[in-house]
């Protein structure tokens, strides 16, 4: 489903990625786990077009992604990932309802279909009671539920976490191991994750290791 051959990527004179190969599966959860400074997560921006390679060729759902630029890039993005990042990036003056309505309003849904989504999810994820409660008024664990809410939104071929429970308690960590589990048996969605946290990457299909921007088995 996804698919990356030859990635390259140097900024000045460091040479941060050196030629990397890997592909993913629909349904499978991956984790790519390595030292600091190994290139994961410059790898993870580059296969999730939020940074450029200087060389190499990704593809996902047959897509040339290093073909697509401005705003059909932007809005391929928007339809086909979701993202969950280390730090939640809610904005703090919307609910939680309405950060994870923000994606399908960016792709032109029906209001009503957006919001009705949003509910599920977030009653999915244990946050019905929370609707509108704003960000500082959640804890760190709900946060970040929200925020996988809004990576789910509009239902994407495939998730990207970047560190997704360095911020969190090891409980709340452990409840988002498994609720990525969870979506991944109930819905078939796709997840690739770079993570320190070696219970989240035992928990994956597929553990892939990066050393010195290079991918080992």
């Amino acid at each position: 489903m996804l698919q990356a051959e030859n990635i390259r990527k140097s900024y000045g004179s460091l040479q941060v990625l050196k030629g990397v190969g890997m592909q993913v599966n629909q349904g499978e959860i991956v984790s790519i786990v390595g030292s600091s400074g190994a290139g994961k997560s410059t790898l993870l921006h580059i296969l999730g077009t939020l940074d450029t390679p200087d060389t190499g060729s990704i593809f996902l759902q047959g897509e040339a992604l290093h073909q697509l630029k401005g705003k059909k890039l932007a809005a391929f993005r928007n339809k086909y990932m979701g993202f969950v990042f280390q730090f939640h990036h809610l904005l703090p003056e919307f609910t939680a309802i309405e950060n994870v309505c923000i994606p399908g309003w960016i792709a032109k849904r029906k209001n009503k279909e957006v919001k009705d989504e949003a509910v599920r999810l977030l009653e999915l994820l244990g946050l019905g009671n929370r609707l509108e409660n704003k960000p500082q008024q959640l804890s760190g664990g709900e946060q970040q539920r929200v925020a996988v809410a809004r990576a789910l939104i509009n239902k994407p071929s495939i998730v990207f976490a970047d560190e997704p429970t360095g911020n969190l308690d090891s409980k709340n960590a452990k409840e988002l191991h498994e609720l990525f589990v969870k979506l991944r048996n109930e819905f078939n969605q796709t997840f690739l994750i770079v993570t320190h946290n070696e219970e989240l990457a035992s928990m994956s299909d597929r553990l892939l290791h990066m050393k010195d921007g290079l991918m080992g088995a």
